[in-house]
């Protein structure tokens, strides 16, 4: 018998231990609720429903996640853990365009895209998954806020220059692009965006 909050193993409700069960039971179900997006949205994850996807008790998911919201909240955690390192060019304008491409690889990807569509929406709607998308994206950010650090060293941008503001300026037409106008996302609409963040660093629009 285990007290409430903590699985057999020991471990708090959604916590990792390599491993193992609590982090197999959260890769299954966490795979099996990122299927169920993909193929229904927010509206349509149904705890039950991903229970039978993972092939593990409904107890169990119940218990851990309690909620949609829930499960959506670890999925962008699982995201923000797994997500690549940032490059490393050298340059302002390689990393940044890597940066650029990289979103659009994601963005365009049969799952992924479809994933992100889906959390961002439920994100609309929900307070604990508008948290979590909040923190997903903090997490990358920083990841790739040190490329504009570096040309601030290399002397590339003017000192003060937020690295964030910038890294969000490269995605932020991309995100657009998805899910408001609809136009084309390749590999030339990621080069203009990070041309164009580039171009408004250098000229200290990002300056605080």
């Amino acid at each position: 018998m285990t007290s409430e909050g903590v699985d057999a193993d020991g471990a708090e409700p959604g916590t990792v231990r390599p491993g193992g069960r609590t982090a197999r039971v959260r890769e299954a179900v966490l795979r099996a609720a990122g299927d169920a997006l993909v193929e229904h949205g927010f509206d349509g994850l149904d705890l039950a429903d991903v229970a039978r996807r993972a092939e593990v008790g409904k107890t169990t998911v119940y218990r851990r996640w309690s909620a949609p919201a829930g499960l959506v909240a670890d999925l962008l955690t699982d995201m923000a853990e797994q997500s690549l390192p940032r490059a490393d060019t050298g340059s302002l304008a390689g990393d940044l365009r890597a940066n650029a491409r990289l979103v659009v690889r994601t963005l365009t990807d049969p799952r992924q895209g479809r994933l992100f569509v889906a959390v961002i929406a439920a994100a609309t709607c929900d307070p604990r998954a508008a948290d979590a998308l909040h923190r997903f994206y903090a997490a990358r950010i920083g990841e790739w806020s040190g490329c504009v650090e570096a040309a601030v060293e290399r002397g590339e941008l003017p000192a003060g220059t937020d690295p964030g503001e910038v890294i969000a300026a490269v995605s932020a037409p991309l995100y657009y692009r998805l899910l408001a106008s609809g136009a084309p996302l390749d590999e030339g609409a990621a080069d203009r965006a990070a041309d164009a963040a580039a171009a408004a660093a250098r000229a200290g629009v990002f300056v605080r």
